[in-house]
């Protein structure tokens, strides 16, 4: 029996060497079968300086609202040693009931599935009730600048207002229908420098020994309270990546010590006051110590799409596709979700994760066919109430 087109699409997605920001002919793969069904598409390359350039996809059919988006992620991460792989990463292999390949998980066997749920919908009842659009970036696992910040922007500028959008992430974590993701926490990063002053261990009068002071901030840092969560969102979290004091002499006191840390945190906190709440611990904790704290720019926000009509629509689609009834999660690593939901409501749903970004990525083949229908469930549930 051969593959369904969900199927077909997503091999023909992984057979494109698309690591960021490479599009390898993928986005090609997505707008020959739209437009073959009457999708109206544009291909938008965008630039920023010191950043390469990124090919994107703004694919539409229909007219008024309600306006339903769908928006994923054509590149993918590295493969890493191909010695480690069962099959060449970008060959598209089928063994056991799985689909093996880079981006067969995320996301590109999310995207085969709501283009050939979109085909489906519009075979059978032809354009929508209001607009289905397809927003495709080449730039989610890169620095997520030139893709759908910009894409978004661009769609703005051009009269689109959209109503909801699903993103195809991979949110399940053991069966497909387990989660649906509302909202994602926040990501703030830190850079530490205590400065101290270098001399011999036997004369410590003489120096200033930065270890003490960064290892005591470490610990106020790592035990420090921000929160006890919220309804929706586990407690803010900071842990430290790294601690450096790069001194191979064993009998010298170092001159300075570096640290450096990432907070995931809820919609309690935004940047600033994350940052002046980490400023004050240390402050507190080595009050008199010289210490430098750098902050990196960061476009990683908490967001939730608080449970509604359009939530609930969602999840009936997938029990009636999966027999599941879908918990709605904020866990996980950030996604475009979070500038998406500068615009309208977003929901995240695809595949499961337990394979994502790993040696021998892959998805069950059924799992491709189930979140293809549950993608055309919410297609007939959102335009056909």
């Amino acid at each position: 029996m051969p593959p369904s087109r969900a199927i077909s699409l997503t091999r023909e997605l992984i057979r494109r060497r698309s690591v960021t920001p490479e599009d390898a002919g993928a986005l090609d793969v997505v707008e020959e079968a739209l437009k073959a069904a009457g999708f109206e598409t544009h291909r938008l390359t965008f630039s920023e300086p010191g950043t390469p350039d990124v090919d994107n996809l703004f694919a539409t059919i229909g007219a008024g609202r309600p306006h339903l988006a769908f928006a994923g992620h054509t590149d993918v991460v590295p493969p890493g040693d191909l010695s480690r792989w069962r099959f060449d990463p970008f060959a598209a292999e089928i063994a056991d009931g799985r689909l093996y390949g880079r981006g067969a998980s995320d996301m590109k066997g999310a995207i085969g599935a709501f283009i050939d749920a979109a085909l489906s919908y519009v075979e059978k009842h032809r354009a929508p009730k209001g607009k289905l659009s397809f927003l495709i970036t080449g730039d989610e696992e890169g620095p997520s600048i030139n893709g759908t910040v910009k894409l978004l922007r661009w769609a703005q500028a051009r009269g689109e207002t959209f109503d909801h959008c699903v993103v195809g992430e991979p949110t399940n974590v053991a069966r497909l229908g387990d989660t649906i993701k509302i909202g994602r926490r926040g990501s703030l990063n830190g850079r530490l420098r205590v400065i101290g002053k270098q001399g011999h261990v036997a004369y410590p009068h003489r120096a200033e020994n930065p270890a003490p002071i960064i290892a005591r901030i470490v610990g106020a840092l790592s035990t420090h309270e921000f929160d006890k969560g919220t309804a929706h969102f586990d407690n803010t979290n900071l842990e430290f990546s790294t601690i450096d004091i790069g001194n191979p002499a064993v009998n010298v006191i170092p001159g300075e010590a570096r640290a450096e840390f990432n907070v995931r945190f809820n919609d309690i906190w935004t940047h600033d006051s994350l940052k002046e709440r980490i400023l004050k611990v240390i402050k507190e904790t080595a009050p008199d110590a010289t210490v430098e704290v750098e902050f990196p720019p960061s476009n990683a926000v908490s967001f939730i799409t608080k449970p509604g009509p359009f939530t609930e629509l969602v999840i009936e689609a997938v029990r009636q596709a999966t027999g599941l009834t879908p918990e709605l999660s904020t866990t996980g690593g950030t996604s475009d979700a979070r500038f998406i939901t500068n615009y309208c409501p977003v929901l995240e749903f695809g595949l499961t994760n337990e394979t994502i970004h790993a040696f021998d990525e892959n998805a069950r083949l059924a799992d491709i066919d189930a979140l293809s229908a549950a993608y055309f469930k919410v297609l007939e549930n959102y335009f056909m109430p």
